[in-house]
Protein backbone atom coordinates (compact mmCIF):
# COMPACT_ATOMS: atom_id res chain seq x y z
CA UNK A 1 0.00 0.00 0.00
CA UNK A 2 2.61 2.51 0.72
CA UNK A 3 4.69 1.73 -2.42
CA UNK A 4 1.57 3.72 -4.79
CA UNK A 5 1.81 7.08 -2.85
CA UNK A 6 3.66 10.09 -4.21
CA UNK A 7 6.32 11.26 -1.61
CA UNK A 8 4.95 14.02 0.11
CA UNK A 9 8.54 16.36 -1.49
CA UNK A 10 7.06 15.27 -4.52
CA UNK A 11 3.74 16.70 -4.23
CA UNK A 12 3.52 20.40 -5.93
CA UNK A 13 0.82 22.63 -6.16
CA UNK A 14 2.34 23.20 -9.95
CA UNK A 15 1.46 19.83 -10.73
CA UNK A 16 -2.16 19.82 -9.15
CA UNK A 17 -2.93 22.84 -10.86
CA UNK A 18 -5.08 22.95 -14.06
CA UNK A 19 -3.59 23.87 -17.19
CA UNK A 20 -4.58 27.31 -18.38
CA UNK A 21 -6.65 28.20 -21.32
CA UNK A 22 -5.94 29.88 -24.00
CA UNK A 23 -7.58 33.36 -23.79
CA UNK A 24 -7.08 35.97 -27.20
CA UNK A 25 -5.21 38.94 -26.49
CA UNK A 26 -6.13 42.42 -25.60
CA UNK A 27 -6.57 44.75 -28.42
CA UNK A 28 -5.39 47.42 -26.74
CA UNK A 29 -2.86 46.98 -23.68
CA UNK A 30 -3.55 48.79 -20.45
CA UNK A 31 -1.05 51.09 -18.86
CA UNK A 32 0.42 49.78 -15.23
CA UNK A 33 -2.09 51.86 -12.45
CA UNK A 34 -0.78 55.47 -11.31
CA UNK A 35 -2.16 56.32 -8.12
CA UNK A 36 -4.23 59.80 -8.60
CA UNK A 37 -4.91 58.91 -12.72
CA UNK A 38 -7.10 57.40 -14.25
CA UNK A 39 -6.11 56.09 -18.22
CA UNK A 40 -8.35 55.90 -21.68
CA UNK A 41 -7.87 55.73 -25.29
CA UNK A 42 -8.91 58.50 -26.88
CA UNK A 43 -10.11 58.51 -30.95
CA UNK A 44 -7.93 60.77 -32.92
CA UNK A 45 -8.91 59.20 -36.35
CA UNK A 46 -11.53 57.47 -38.11
CA UNK A 47 -11.35 55.37 -41.23
CA UNK A 48 -8.09 57.07 -41.73
CA UNK A 49 -9.38 60.31 -41.31
CA UNK A 50 -8.20 63.28 -38.69
CA UNK A 51 -10.97 62.99 -35.97
CA UNK A 52 -9.83 66.95 -34.53
CA UNK A 53 -13.69 67.60 -32.99
CA UNK A 54 -13.29 64.66 -30.21
CA UNK A 55 -9.53 65.25 -29.63
CA UNK A 56 -10.47 68.72 -28.82
CA UNK A 57 -13.71 68.13 -26.78
CA UNK A 58 -11.51 65.26 -24.61
CA UNK A 59 -8.40 67.72 -24.66
CA UNK A 60 -11.40 70.31 -23.34
CA UNK A 61 -12.31 67.93 -20.88
CA UNK A 62 -9.07 67.26 -19.22
CA UNK A 63 -7.34 64.41 -20.97
CA UNK A 64 -3.82 65.01 -22.24
CA UNK A 65 -1.44 62.67 -23.76
CA UNK A 66 0.87 59.99 -22.39
CA UNK A 67 4.55 60.43 -23.41
CA UNK A 68 6.02 57.46 -24.76
CA UNK A 69 8.96 57.45 -22.15
CA UNK A 70 6.45 57.31 -19.37
CA UNK A 71 5.34 53.87 -20.41
CA UNK A 72 8.06 51.97 -21.37
CA UNK A 73 5.73 48.74 -21.23
CA UNK A 74 3.96 50.05 -24.05
CA UNK A 75 7.06 51.64 -26.13
CA UNK A 76 6.79 48.34 -28.63
CA UNK A 77 3.27 47.88 -29.28
CA UNK A 78 2.66 52.22 -30.76
CA UNK A 79 2.29 52.88 -34.32
CA UNK A 80 5.14 54.37 -35.94
CA UNK A 81 3.39 56.92 -38.13
CA UNK A 82 5.85 59.87 -39.79
CA UNK A 83 2.38 61.94 -40.21
CA UNK A 84 1.31 61.70 -36.94
CA UNK A 85 0.58 65.08 -34.79
CA UNK A 86 1.26 63.28 -31.67
CA UNK A 87 5.14 62.36 -32.02
CA UNK A 88 6.51 60.77 -28.49
CA UNK A 89 2.75 59.45 -27.26
CA UNK A 90 1.54 56.19 -27.48
CA UNK A 91 -1.30 55.81 -30.85
CA UNK A 92 -2.49 52.50 -31.91
CA UNK A 93 -4.77 52.26 -34.47
CA UNK A 94 -6.04 55.60 -34.84
CA UNK A 95 -6.26 55.52 -30.45
CA UNK A 96 -4.10 58.21 -28.27
CA UNK A 97 -3.47 56.95 -25.01
CA UNK A 98 -4.38 59.56 -22.66
CA UNK A 99 -4.62 60.17 -18.50
CA UNK A 100 -6.73 62.79 -16.44
CA UNK A 101 -6.35 63.14 -12.72
CA UNK A 102 -8.83 60.42 -10.74
CA UNK A 103 -10.49 63.87 -8.81
CA UNK A 104 -11.46 65.22 -11.72
CA UNK A 105 -12.99 61.78 -13.48
CA UNK A 106 -15.07 61.24 -9.97
CA UNK A 107 -16.25 65.06 -10.53
CA UNK A 108 -17.43 64.18 -14.02
CA UNK A 109 -18.85 61.04 -13.09
CA UNK A 110 -20.65 63.37 -9.79
CA UNK A 111 -21.89 65.73 -12.61
CA UNK A 112 -23.34 63.13 -15.11
CA UNK A 113 -25.36 61.42 -11.80
CA UNK A 114 -27.09 64.76 -10.86
CA UNK A 115 -28.08 65.51 -14.38
CA UNK A 116 -29.64 61.93 -14.91
CA UNK A 117 -31.03 62.44 -11.55
CA UNK A 118 -32.55 65.71 -12.57
CA UNK A 119 -33.86 64.63 -15.85
CA UNK A 120 -35.76 61.56 -14.46
CA UNK A 121 -37.35 63.81 -11.10
CA UNK A 122 -38.44 66.07 -14.52
CA UNK A 123 -39.84 63.52 -16.36
CA UNK A 124 -41.64 61.70 -12.77
CA UNK A 125 -43.17 65.90 -12.28
CA UNK A 126 -44.24 66.31 -16.25
CA UNK A 127 -46.52 62.53 -15.12
CA UNK A 128 -47.57 63.64 -12.07
CA UNK A 129 -49.32 67.00 -13.68
CA UNK A 130 -51.08 64.71 -16.45
CA UNK A 131 -52.20 62.18 -13.49
CA UNK A 132 -55.73 63.30 -12.53
CA UNK A 133 -56.35 63.11 -8.73
CA UNK A 134 -59.90 61.79 -9.20
CA UNK A 135 -59.59 59.06 -10.78
CA UNK A 136 -58.72 55.50 -8.84
CA UNK A 137 -56.42 53.99 -11.70
CA UNK A 138 -52.78 55.85 -11.29
CA UNK A 139 -50.25 57.05 -13.83
CA UNK A 140 -47.15 57.08 -11.75
CA UNK A 141 -46.05 54.08 -9.01
CA UNK A 142 -43.39 55.38 -6.69
CA UNK A 143 -39.96 53.40 -7.92
CA UNK A 144 -39.43 51.54 -4.57
CA UNK A 145 -39.71 47.97 -3.50
CA UNK A 146 -40.42 46.57 -0.34
CA UNK A 147 -39.08 42.71 0.57
CA UNK A 148 -41.22 40.29 2.80
CA UNK A 149 -40.65 37.40 4.52
CA UNK A 150 -42.98 34.41 5.60
CA UNK A 151 -46.27 34.05 3.65
CA UNK A 152 -45.62 36.80 1.16
CA UNK A 153 -48.43 39.29 2.81
CA UNK A 154 -49.64 41.65 5.10
CA UNK A 155 -51.65 41.60 7.55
Amino acid sequence: MAENRIQRELETRELAQRPASWTPPQLLPTPKPQPGWEFRYIRISLMGQPDPTNVSANFREGWTPCKADDHPELMHLGDDNPTSRFKGNIEIGGLLLCKIRSEVVAQRRAYYENLAKSQIEAVDNSFMRTQDSRSNMKLFAERKSEVTFGRGSKS
